[in-house]
């Protein structure tokens, strides 16, 4: 996994999977997703990242359980 941090542009990106981006997806504003050939999410990018995270300067890696309580997606109708 690699994560980028363009301060002039204010874009974060975090990629999962090193290959060739073959198409985006815009799924909310300033939030784009990339997928492979075979359509699997390989990388998301955040505009004005720098009001959307904490810092976009820091990292914070963690291993231990997922947050599972979460909400799910709403499903579209």
């Amino acid at each position: 996994m690699k994560i980028i941090y363009d301060a002039d542009k204010d874009i974060l990106q975090i990629t999962f999977i090193e290959t060739t981006v073959e198409e985006t997806a815009q799924i909310a504003p300033g939030l784009v997703l990339d997928y492979d050939g075979d359509g699997n999410t390989i990388g998301l990018e955040i505009a004005k990242a720098s009001t959307k995270v904490d810092s976009p300067y820091a990292i914070s890696y963690l291993v231990g359980t997922a947050n599972v309580d979460k909400p799910r997606p709403k499903e579209k109708e």
